[in-house]
């Protein structure tokens, strides 16, 4: 797996949109900490295109993202919120000159779908926090996406959760938002699972839904070749008028429960506050006991 460089005090972090519209002022919080960071930010008029719901129609996101890809003066991708759009783009971007001198893509939610590209590639990228978030950002959160930037390792110690199941391992980290990788699910983009620790987060979803696609990730097979398993933020999980009566923590528990790997609930990542940077594609350490503990694998 290539890692792409750290960057340097002046290099430049561009924005894209490759999901949903959004606008300058949404933006301000991040182009302060890029800039903070002594990064230069660039911010192109294509980022505050919109057709409907989205950053513009699907050519113009597509060709805007192109040409992040392939510019040689960016150093790093930050996209700038999720929603829904970069599956619409996916197979319209040509990876071929990024390959040549990957960069740090950065994003998490919608984006799973340009992470889990770039795990085909070979290329690492970071599972992180986007501009629509920072505002509300615990420190802890914007610090680690500056410490992969500036190439410092990422190791996490947290609490335990009384759904958790002990176990150290050691192994590639996959995953991202639960929605997308099940949107994906029979295609090239859907990660190799063999001997994977996978994380998962999600947002807004019915827990019956949660159910399903936790059964579907089950049949196909993806829970009998893991490593371990990590749980972020299942966040405003919405239920039915007659109840499904589990939680989303609790659905998932019940269907790894004949697995062996370590499983970990309640990790900083996801649709919260304290969204934590990760690496995809990285080998990390991965133990849990009377704490979690998530590192780099040096």
């Amino acid at each position: 797996m290539r890692i792409p460089p750290c960057l340097s005090e002046g290099d430049t972090i561009a924005i894209a949109a490759p999901a949903r519209k959004i606008s300058m002022e949404e933006l301000q919080p991040a182009i302060r900490f890029i800039e903070d960071q002594g990064f230069k930010i660039s911010v192109d008029d294509a980022v505050f295109n919109q057709f409907h719901q989205f950053a513009g129609p699907d050519f113009e996101r597509a060709a805007h993202f192109q040409t992040l890809l392939d510019d040689p003066e960016v150093k790093a991708i930050l996209c700038a919120r999720g929603g829904y759009g970069s599956l619409r783009i996916i197979d319209r971007l040509d990876f071929s000159k990024f390959t040549q001198h990957p960069k740090w893509i950065i994003g998490y939610s919608d984006i799973t779908v340009i992470h889990t590209r770039l795990l085909q590639l070979g290329i690492a990228s970071m599972h992180a926090t986007m501009p629509l978030n920072f505002a509300g950002n615990t420190t802890e959160s914007l610090q680690s996406l500056a410490d992969v930037l500036h190439s410092r390792p990422l190791n996490y110690t947290i609490d335990s959760h009384p759904l958790n199941r002990t176990g150290r391992v050691k192994g590639q980290l996959v995953g991202g938002n639960l929605s997308i990788l099940y949107s994906l699910a029979g295609s090239s983009d859907f990660p190799d699972m063999k001997g994977k620790i996978l994380f998962l987060e999600d947002l807004d979803e019915y827990l019956y839904h949660i159910d399903r696609m936790i059964l579907s990730l089950k049949r196909m097979g993806v829970f009998g070749q893991l490593s371990g398993l990590i749980v972020g933020g299942m966040t405003d999980m919405k239920d039915n008028a007659i109840p499904f009566g589990k939680t989303a923590e609790e659905i998932i528990s019940e269907h790894v429960s004949e697995y062996d790997f370590p499983v970990c609930f309640g990790f900083p990542v996801g649709h919260i506050s304290d969204n934590r940077a990760l690496i995809l594609g990285r080998i990390y350490k991965f133990q849990v006991n009377e704490m979690v503990q998530l590192g780099e694998n040096e």
